[in-house]
């Protein structure tokens, strides 16, 4: 009998051509393309990869910048929760086209943290 993980962090690194990145992680390192979305024009604009039981998320953006997704089973209350504590939101909870609802918060080092029900 397999289990399924459910897992709960998710590594999010930005890439200045999502494109070259999964191409050479894939080759370089042996990571596994499990999610590739692009937009109507064929833009990256979330990939996901993996390896044994990791998976890691990345999109287009300014290289070398990091954060993380934490997957929650409640947004709306965890929203509450890091407002109430002073956590700046920089984006307010809102349903996804994937069926996640997420919000996103800085703590106070201005670390990025994404929170949502999306769990790959």
């Amino acid at each position: 009998m397999t289990s399924e993980i459910r897992r709960t962090f998710y590594p999010l690194i930005s890439y200045s051509d999502p494109g070259k990145a999964i191409e050479w992680l894939e080759r370089a390192f042996g990571f596994t393309p499990h999610e590739v979305f692009k937009d109507e024009q064929g833009n990256f604009v979330h990939t996901e990869m993996s390896y044994d039981t990791g998976i890691f998320m990345f999109n287009k953006g300014k290289p070398g910048t990091s954060a993380l997704y934490v997957a929650v089973d409640d947004p709306d209350a965890h929203y509450a929760r890091a407002k109430a504590a002073g956590a700046e939101i920089f984006r307010e909870p809102a349903d996804q086209d994937y069926g996640s609802r997420e919000y996103a918060a800085l703590d106070p080092e201005g670390n990025e943290w994404y929170f949502g029900t999306y769990r790959p």
